[in-house]
């Protein structure tokens, strides 16, 4: 399951569930007609407190990695990645390497922290780590 939603600050992308290979195709098509209108920079929160730990199956992953590519390429300058699982967090970190963007990106755990909104929101907009 996924879900786009447009915001102040740029884009709210949600993954819950699995996501099949089908199903990320989807995305990246869906993302590609909303990048369209981006504005020149903006901000993306990803909200994966559902995805289940191997959740982006194997052969959705370079499409993952193809879509995180376009996103930069279309203006993002930082994103915030929201976690629930270790496992779903080390693949992430995975791929944001593989695709590049691992310095623009950031990962909460939501378990950990309550204020995790807050706390991605300060990054997008304003560059302050949440990790530090």
């Amino acid at each position: 399951m996924y879900r786009i939603s447009k915001q102040d600050y740029g884009y709210e992308l949600t993954f819950g569930g699995t996501v099949d290979l089908d199903e990320m195709i989807s995305w990246r098509e869906e993302s590609r007609g909303k990048l369209a209108g981006a504005p020149k920079s903006f901000g993306v929160l990803i909200d994966m407190r559902d995805l289940r730990p191997g959740g982006l199956k194997p052969d959705a992953q370079p499409v993952m990695v193809a879509g995180q590519q376009m996103y930069r390429k279309a203006g993002m300058k930082r994103s915030c990645v929201i976690l629930q699982s270790a496992t779903v967090t080390m693949q992430f970190q995975r791929l944001a390497h593989e695709s590049g963007i691992d310095s623009y990106e950031r990962y909460i755990n939501a378990a950990a922290h309550p204020d995790w909104h807050s706390l991605a929101l300060t990054w997008i907009e304003n560059g302050a780590d949440p990790g530090r």
